[in-house]
């Protein structure tokens, strides 16, 4: 992804907090390898069956053999999702149930746990999945989706917003960095998992629906080029936004 002209700051790492420096930004997902845990958001199984337009390789196995080539490049001990692992609202096709299944096969092939913490969309997740928690310790991090409150202060990892940024005509999924309004602390939202989502474009929303994001001016966008295998971290969105 070529950036001429704009005034991004540097790879991440140099000059973010230090609850977030060593995390490896990759594919739409967040590796921490203190932790050894690898943290999705907003995967959303079954997404293609309220979708119009489905991935010439279909979502299943979209979704599989990017985890899968995740999971061999970070060799994580724990997959967390940060909400939102299924679609449905209130019901399952047999299609959900089996991604599901074959989700959570490939993670135990390579001896990884997985946990799912509780999203809007996940109100019958627990009727066919046991590891399901409203928050997720990883370190000093903690993960939850964002749609709600978290129980204690931290620095959060969380989903729900499905953030994007234009750049030079082209949309990319990213990642935000910045306060946790009212709940004290930094964040980091995840782009969604889904190649599904067309994401929100942050450099055009006034608000954000989540209780722990506030004004969008305050939040760094970050972009993870996988095919140049750097993470380039921009400007928070109030001098960003000018240069767009």
């Amino acid at each position: 992804m070529t950036c001429v002209g704009y005034r991004y700051a540097h790879p991440c790492g140099d000059e973010s907090p230090a609850v977030f420096e060593d995390c490896v930004y990759r594919d739409r997902a967040l590796y921490v390898p203190g932790e050894r845990t690898l943290v999705l958001a907003d995967v959303h199984l079954g997404r293609d069956r309220a979708s119009n337009v489905q991935l010439p390789l279909g979502e299943r196995r979209d979704l599989l053999s990017r985890l899968e080539a995740l999971l061999e490049r970070f060799e994580p001990r724990e997959v967390v999702v940060a909400g939102d692992l299924l679609h449905s609202f209130d019901h399952l096709p047999p299609t959900v149930e089996r991604s599901l299944g074959a989700f959570e096969r490939l993670i135990d092939e390579r001896d990884a746990r997985l946990v799912a913490t509780r999203g809007n969309h996940d109100t019958m997740l627990e009727s066919v999945f046991e590891a399901v928690v409203p928050e997720c310790a990883v370190g000093d991090l903690l993960v939850c989706h964002g749609h709600e409150r978290p129980s204690r202060a931290a620095g959060y990892l969380v989903g729900h917003v499905h953030p994007a940024i234009g750049i030079e005509g082209r949309k990319h999924p990213c990642y935000l960095r910045g306060p946790a309004t009212g709940a004290g602390g930094e964040l980091l939202v995840l782009p969604a998992f889904t190649r599904l989502a067309g994401g929100v474009d942050v450099a055009r929303v006034g608000s954000f629906r989540s209780p722990l994001l506030g004004n969008p001016d305050a939040y760094r966008p970050i972009v993870s080029d996988d095919e140049g295998d750097e993470t380039l971290e921009f400007p928070p969105l109030g001098e960003f936004r000018s240069l767009l």
